[in-house]
Protein backbone atom coordinates (compact mmCIF):
# COMPACT_ATOMS: atom_id res chain seq x y z
CA UNK A 1 0.00 0.00 0.00
CA UNK A 2 1.39 3.06 -1.17
CA UNK A 3 1.81 6.20 1.17
CA UNK A 4 -0.49 8.28 -0.92
CA UNK A 5 -3.33 5.85 -0.52
CA UNK A 6 -2.61 5.09 3.24
CA UNK A 7 -2.79 9.29 3.33
CA UNK A 8 -6.54 9.04 1.58
CA UNK A 9 -7.78 6.18 3.84
CA UNK A 10 -6.85 8.23 7.20
CA UNK A 11 -8.64 11.50 5.64
CA UNK A 12 -11.68 10.02 4.57
CA UNK A 13 -13.47 9.88 7.70
CA UNK A 14 -12.21 13.51 8.41
CA UNK A 15 -14.01 14.28 4.83
CA UNK A 16 -17.64 12.72 5.53
CA UNK A 17 -17.68 14.32 8.75
CA UNK A 18 -17.42 17.96 6.81
CA UNK A 19 -19.49 17.17 4.24
CA UNK A 20 -22.22 15.62 7.09
CA UNK A 21 -21.65 19.21 8.94
CA UNK A 22 -22.29 20.94 5.90
CA UNK A 23 -25.80 19.26 5.29
CA UNK A 24 -27.01 20.61 8.76
CA UNK A 25 -25.25 23.82 9.57
CA UNK A 26 -25.93 24.58 13.23
CA UNK A 27 -26.07 28.37 12.91
CA UNK A 28 -29.08 28.18 9.92
CA UNK A 29 -30.63 24.97 9.83
CA UNK A 30 -33.33 25.61 12.15
CA UNK A 31 -36.00 27.90 13.57
CA UNK A 32 -39.30 28.91 14.70
CA UNK A 33 -41.73 30.65 12.17
CA UNK A 34 -45.38 32.74 14.03
CA UNK A 35 -46.48 36.24 13.03
CA UNK A 36 -44.87 38.98 14.29
CA UNK A 37 -48.50 40.77 15.64
CA UNK A 38 -51.81 40.31 16.62
CA UNK A 39 -54.82 41.96 17.74
CA UNK A 40 -57.97 40.85 19.68
CA UNK A 41 -60.74 42.70 22.22
CA UNK A 42 -60.53 42.00 25.64
CA UNK A 43 -62.89 38.82 26.87
CA UNK A 44 -62.10 37.07 23.56
CA UNK A 45 -59.95 34.15 22.06
CA UNK A 46 -56.75 34.73 20.26
CA UNK A 47 -54.28 31.61 18.71
CA UNK A 48 -51.05 31.99 18.46
CA UNK A 49 -50.04 29.64 14.92
CA UNK A 50 -46.32 28.61 14.61
CA UNK A 51 -44.27 26.03 12.73
CA UNK A 52 -40.53 24.80 12.98
CA UNK A 53 -37.88 23.03 10.86
CA UNK A 54 -34.50 21.74 11.61
CA UNK A 55 -32.08 19.25 10.00
CA UNK A 56 -30.83 16.90 12.26
CA UNK A 57 -32.20 13.39 12.94
CA UNK A 58 -34.23 12.97 15.38
CA UNK A 59 -34.14 9.98 18.29
CA UNK A 60 -36.69 7.20 18.24
CA UNK A 61 -38.20 9.23 21.08
CA UNK A 62 -37.93 12.80 20.02
CA UNK A 63 -39.51 13.67 23.45
CA UNK A 64 -40.87 16.63 21.46
CA UNK A 65 -41.60 19.68 23.99
CA UNK A 66 -43.05 22.96 23.37
CA UNK A 67 -42.79 25.73 25.70
CA UNK A 68 -43.94 29.64 25.51
CA UNK A 69 -42.04 32.46 27.39
CA UNK A 70 -43.75 36.24 27.31
CA UNK A 71 -42.67 39.38 27.61
CA UNK A 72 -38.69 39.57 25.98
CA UNK A 73 -36.62 36.33 24.72
CA UNK A 74 -35.53 35.12 28.25
CA UNK A 75 -38.59 36.13 29.90
CA UNK A 76 -40.59 33.87 32.52
CA UNK A 77 -42.23 30.66 30.97
CA UNK A 78 -45.68 30.81 31.26
CA UNK A 79 -46.43 27.12 29.42
CA UNK A 80 -44.50 23.51 28.81
CA UNK A 81 -45.96 20.60 26.61
CA UNK A 82 -44.10 18.16 28.66
CA UNK A 83 -44.03 19.74 32.38
CA UNK A 84 -47.83 20.08 31.87
CA UNK A 85 -47.02 23.60 33.32
CA UNK A 86 -49.27 26.60 33.07
CA UNK A 87 -48.47 29.83 34.62
CA UNK A 88 -51.34 31.04 37.35
CA UNK A 89 -52.09 34.27 35.43
CA UNK A 90 -53.46 31.77 32.16
CA UNK A 91 -54.81 28.51 34.53
CA UNK A 92 -57.60 27.28 32.75
CA UNK A 93 -57.58 30.05 29.77
CA UNK A 94 -54.69 28.21 27.44
CA UNK A 95 -54.27 25.42 25.14
CA UNK A 96 -51.95 24.01 22.65
CA UNK A 97 -52.83 22.37 19.69
CA UNK A 98 -49.75 19.73 17.91
CA UNK A 99 -50.25 19.02 14.49
CA UNK A 100 -48.87 15.48 14.18
CA UNK A 101 -46.87 15.10 11.40
CA UNK A 102 -46.42 19.06 9.86
CA UNK A 103 -44.03 20.47 12.66
CA UNK A 104 -46.81 22.84 13.09
CA UNK A 105 -49.22 24.03 16.21
CA UNK A 106 -51.23 26.65 17.47
CA UNK A 107 -50.95 28.13 21.48
CA UNK A 108 -54.85 29.56 22.22
CA UNK A 109 -55.87 31.90 24.93
CA UNK A 110 -58.88 32.65 25.97
CA UNK A 111 -61.09 34.99 27.97
CA UNK A 112 -58.49 37.79 27.31
CA UNK A 113 -57.25 40.38 29.83
CA UNK A 114 -55.70 43.85 29.56
CA UNK A 115 -52.61 42.18 31.05
CA UNK A 116 -52.01 39.81 28.39
CA UNK A 117 -50.79 42.43 26.01
CA UNK A 118 -47.66 41.51 25.79
CA UNK A 119 -44.89 39.70 23.41
CA UNK A 120 -44.81 35.96 23.42
CA UNK A 121 -41.82 33.47 22.30
CA UNK A 122 -42.34 30.32 21.10
CA UNK A 123 -39.59 27.65 22.11
CA UNK A 124 -39.21 23.98 21.03
CA UNK A 125 -37.06 20.90 22.09
CA UNK A 126 -36.17 17.50 20.70
CA UNK A 127 -34.06 14.83 21.02
CA UNK A 128 -31.92 14.06 18.18
CA UNK A 129 -30.28 10.79 17.13
CA UNK A 130 -26.84 12.07 17.23
CA UNK A 131 -26.62 15.58 18.01
CA UNK A 132 -28.32 15.18 21.80
CA UNK A 133 -30.92 17.65 22.87
CA UNK A 134 -31.48 20.66 20.67
CA UNK A 135 -33.41 23.46 22.04
CA UNK A 136 -34.20 26.73 19.70
CA UNK A 137 -36.61 29.54 20.48
CA UNK A 138 -38.27 32.49 18.02
CA UNK A 139 -36.53 35.64 18.22
CA UNK A 140 -39.02 38.42 17.74
CA UNK A 141 -41.71 36.51 19.11
CA UNK A 142 -45.53 37.91 18.55
CA UNK A 143 -46.53 40.94 19.68
CA UNK A 144 -50.14 40.51 21.26
CA UNK A 145 -52.93 43.51 21.06
CA UNK A 146 -55.53 43.57 23.46
CA UNK A 147 -58.37 45.99 21.94
CA UNK A 148 -61.04 47.41 24.10
CA UNK A 149 -64.34 45.64 23.96
CA UNK A 150 -66.78 48.05 23.85
CA UNK A 151 -65.12 49.44 20.72
CA UNK A 152 -64.66 46.26 18.88
CA UNK A 153 -68.15 45.68 19.38
CA UNK A 154 -69.33 49.33 18.55
CA UNK A 155 -67.18 48.94 15.35
CA UNK A 156 -68.59 45.39 14.39
CA UNK A 157 -72.30 47.10 14.69
CA UNK A 158 -71.41 49.86 12.19
CA UNK A 159 -69.49 47.25 9.44
CA UNK A 160 -72.98 45.06 9.72
CA UNK A 161 -75.23 48.06 9.29
CA UNK A 162 -72.91 49.53 6.42
CA UNK A 163 -72.82 46.11 4.71
CA UNK A 164 -76.67 45.74 5.39
CA UNK A 165 -77.35 49.37 3.72
CA UNK A 166 -74.71 48.79 0.97
CA UNK A 167 -76.04 46.54 -1.56
CA UNK A 168 -72.98 47.25 -3.91
CA UNK A 169 -70.20 44.62 -3.79
CA UNK A 170 -66.86 44.56 -5.39
CA UNK A 171 -66.00 41.65 -8.16
CA UNK A 172 -62.91 39.41 -8.78
CA UNK A 173 -62.03 42.00 -10.94
CA UNK A 174 -62.25 45.37 -9.19
CA UNK A 175 -65.32 45.76 -10.99
CA UNK A 176 -68.74 47.66 -8.81
CA UNK A 177 -71.67 45.82 -9.74
CA UNK A 178 -75.37 45.33 -8.04
CA UNK A 179 -75.29 42.53 -5.69
CA UNK A 180 -78.16 40.04 -6.99
CA UNK A 181 -80.80 39.01 -4.76
CA UNK A 182 -80.70 35.60 -3.62
CA UNK A 183 -84.25 33.60 -4.56
CA UNK A 184 -85.28 33.52 -1.42
CA UNK A 185 -84.70 37.05 -0.87
CA UNK A 186 -86.85 37.62 -4.36
CA UNK A 187 -89.81 35.21 -3.52
CA UNK A 188 -90.06 37.19 0.07
CA UNK A 189 -90.06 40.60 -1.60
CA UNK A 190 -92.65 39.48 -4.22
CA UNK A 191 -95.20 37.95 -0.77
CA UNK A 192 -94.39 41.46 0.81
CA UNK A 193 -95.56 43.04 -1.91
CA UNK A 194 -98.42 41.07 -2.64
CA UNK A 195 -99.37 40.78 0.81
CA UNK A 196 -99.27 45.13 0.37
CA UNK A 197 -101.20 45.39 -2.24
CA UNK A 198 -103.62 43.11 -0.78
CA UNK A 199 -104.35 45.01 2.35
CA UNK A 200 -104.57 48.15 0.43
CA UNK A 201 -107.60 46.67 -1.81
CA UNK A 202 -109.19 45.80 0.95
CA UNK A 203 -109.13 48.78 3.12
CA UNK A 204 -110.43 50.53 0.06
CA UNK A 205 -113.61 47.61 0.09
CA UNK A 206 -114.09 48.64 3.26
CA UNK A 207 -114.01 52.52 3.31
CA UNK A 208 -115.94 52.67 0.03
CA UNK A 209 -118.47 49.46 2.12
CA UNK A 210 -118.84 51.86 4.69
CA UNK A 211 -119.33 54.61 2.79
CA UNK A 212 -121.61 53.51 0.73
CA UNK A 213 -123.49 52.34 3.69
CA UNK A 214 -123.42 55.80 5.43
CA UNK A 215 -125.64 57.31 2.49
CA UNK A 216 -128.25 54.45 2.57
CA UNK A 217 -128.88 54.92 6.40
CA UNK A 218 -128.93 58.69 5.38
CA UNK A 219 -131.09 59.03 2.72
CA UNK A 220 -133.10 56.37 4.47
CA UNK A 221 -133.29 58.73 7.59
CA UNK A 222 -134.30 61.67 4.99
CA UNK A 223 -137.08 59.86 3.38
CA UNK A 224 -138.43 59.14 6.97
CA UNK A 225 -138.42 62.39 8.48
CA UNK A 226 -140.08 63.97 5.16
CA UNK A 227 -142.94 61.22 5.42
CA UNK A 228 -143.06 62.13 9.30
CA UNK A 229 -143.60 65.98 8.12
CA UNK A 230 -146.25 65.48 6.02
CA UNK A 231 -147.96 63.50 8.21
CA UNK A 232 -147.69 65.70 10.82
CA UNK A 233 -148.55 68.49 8.35
CA UNK A 234 -152.06 66.78 7.26
CA UNK A 235 -152.77 66.04 11.24
CA UNK A 236 -152.31 69.68 11.99
CA UNK A 237 -154.65 70.62 9.21
CA UNK A 238 -157.27 67.98 10.11
CA UNK A 239 -157.59 69.20 13.70
CA UNK A 240 -157.67 73.12 12.63
CA UNK A 241 -160.93 72.47 10.83
CA UNK A 242 -162.49 70.39 13.84
CA UNK A 243 -161.36 73.15 16.19
CA UNK A 244 -162.88 75.94 13.98
CA UNK A 245 -166.23 77.56 16.02
CA UNK A 246 -170.04 76.35 14.18
CA UNK A 247 -171.87 78.87 15.91
CA UNK A 248 -170.81 82.33 14.47
CA UNK A 249 -171.01 81.44 11.08
CA UNK A 250 -174.87 80.07 11.88
CA UNK A 251 -175.47 83.86 13.35
CA UNK A 252 -174.53 85.73 10.37
CA UNK A 253 -177.44 84.14 7.70
CA UNK A 254 -180.31 86.72 7.77
CA UNK A 255 -183.68 85.43 9.09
Amino acid sequence: MGPSLLLSLLLLPASLQAGSSKECNPNTDFGINQPASLSAPEGDSTCISFSYFYCWELAKDPRLSIAVRRTDFHGEVIYNSTQHFVHKDFKNRISLDLREGQNSGTLCIRNLRKEDENRYFCRVQVETLRDGKQVWQSIPGTKLTITDAAQATAKGTTTAATITADLNVVENNGSSASSPLSVGAAVGVALAGVVLIIAVLGLIVFLRWKRSKGLQTKTRTVARESVQNTEEKYENIGITDDLTPQGPRASLCPG
